[in-house]
């Protein structure tokens, strides 16, 4: 079956003061009347129901999602009890998930994007997770870059690995690191890059091979926390496994050194809603340039952004 895992962590700095600690941006309404966390569940759902989502979060934003979107329950919810970058997160879904389902997939969402059409992503996570039951593939969804942007790591793609229904996949060829305004603007134009998105497809199988082959101490930790999964030492032992687990990203942990990732060519109308200034491109703007949320008056400003969630 097919699983989507949202990493929802955070520590609420990014949007201050509307986003705090106990009240992180995703779940704040800043692209629609939804909060970010419900969109990215949303628009996934007619392809993954919420019964296969796995929400990976902090232990102290239980109470606020759960408030915020009414349709999850603590069944959802996969509580960190510190946050430990992507490559534990993503890890602790995996056991998880291959706990229950040893033939799972997991599409890898962060809650903080805005992407469409939301038809066009499913059709591609479908074709991804297709690719990924047939081998251990490691598959990152790499976007179409429409600007020489330097806020983003790059995917610069190998040799053709297939094509279905009209969406291309490569071979990786390798990762880059975000770039200076020069060298985002060769890869802009060479078209033989790609945004890395930070969203993935693999089965929970290949991921944990992975991290055996490339973090063996963190697979070890993993594999000792397997066996207290759904026992009363669960909660337990989790703390043990973050208290001793490295802080490190997917990327640099594993992807950025295992010969058997791809990538898909996603033609989609992306964003990372990282912070104020991602407004400035997803809202739109008066004759003076400003962008304006909720009930504002301004007076002689140019370029502002003004929000009022009252």
């Amino acid at each position: 079956m097919i699983y989507s895992v949202i990493l929802a962590g955070g520590r609420g700095e990014r949007f201050w003061p509307l986003s705090r600690v106990g009240h992180p941006k995703q779940l704040l309404k800043i692209t629609s009347d939804k909060t970010l966390l419900q969109e990215t569940i949303d628009r996934v759902q007619e392809l993954i129901p919420v019964g296969h989502t796995l929400i990976v979060t902090g232990e102290n934003y239980s109470k606020s999602i759960l408030e915020k979107v009414s349709y999850l329950s603590e069944k959802n919810l996969l509580l960190e009890p510190e946050g430990k970058n992507t490559c534990l997160a993503i890890g602790l879904a995996a056991v998880h998930l291959k706990k229950k389902d040893p033939e799972a997939v997991l599409v890898v969402l962060s809650s903080d994007h805005l992407i469409e059409p939301q038809e066009r992503l499913q059709k591609i996570l479908e074709i991804g997770a297709s690719i990924a039951k047939q081998g251990d593939y490691l598959i990152t969804l790499g976007i179409v870059p429409t600007r020489a942007e330097t806020g983003y790591g790059y995917i610069e793609i190998g040799d053709p690995f297939s094509t279905a229904e009209g969406v291309p996949v490569f071979k990786v060829k390798q990762f880059n690191e975000k770039p200076n305004r020069t060298v985002a603007q060769q890869y802009y134009f060479d078209r033989q890059h790609l945004w890395n998105s930070g969203m993935f497809i693999w089965t929970a199988s290949a991921i944990l091979k992975a991290i055996q082959e490339y973090s063996p101490s963190l697979y070890r930790d993993l594999e000792y926390y397997f066996n207290y999964i759904g026992t009363d030492k669960e909660k337990e032992e989790r703390k043990k496994l973050y208290a001793k687990s490295e802080n490190i990203s997917i990327d640099f942990a594993v992807l950025e050194k295992a010969p058997n990732v791809l990538t898909i060519r996603a033609d989609l109308h992306w964003d990372d809603i990282g912070s104020w200034l991602a407004l400035e491109r997803i809202k739109e703007k008066d004759r003076d340039n400003n962008v304006v949320l909720g009930k504002v008056m301004l007076l002689d400003s140019y370029e502002t952004t003004a929000v009022n969630d009252a």
